[in-house]
């Protein structure tokens, strides 16, 4: 299944990833559970447990044009999904800010 599986990197994202096993990505408005659980299996060959799903509407922005016009404009609406996998599997979403701590750590012992 092709689908557009953008990672969420932030900070809430990394301490979910890191204490609950659960991985966060902004997918399509019109996709549904399942489809996503396929998508992540197929994609990162890990075992999905459950699948949570949140929409937030895009807000509504005023943008002054061109002679002083205001006109209100509408962001786009953002679905997130909530990908819970097995203990033990791993999406190297996070890889390099791992391996980025990880030097900083041996820097400060060989100190």
């Amino acid at each position: 299944m092709s689908m557009i599986l953008q990672p969420r990197v932030s900070e809430k994202a990394y301490d979910l990833s890191n204490a609950k096993n659960v991985y966060v990505f902004d997918v399509p408005t019109d996709v549904n559970k399942q489809q996503i659980a396929a998508a992540v299996e197929d994609r990162f060959d890990v075992n999905v447990i459950a699948v949570n799903v949140s929409v937030s509407k895009g807000k509504r922005k005023r943008m002054i044009q061109k002679r002083g016009r205001a006109t209100i404009g509408k962001r786009r609406d953002v679905k997130r999904a909530y990908v819970t996998i097995k203990a033990g599997d791993n999406i190297p979403v996070f890889a390099a800010i791992d391996e980025a701590s990880e030097k900083a750590n041996k820097r400060k012992e060989k100190k």
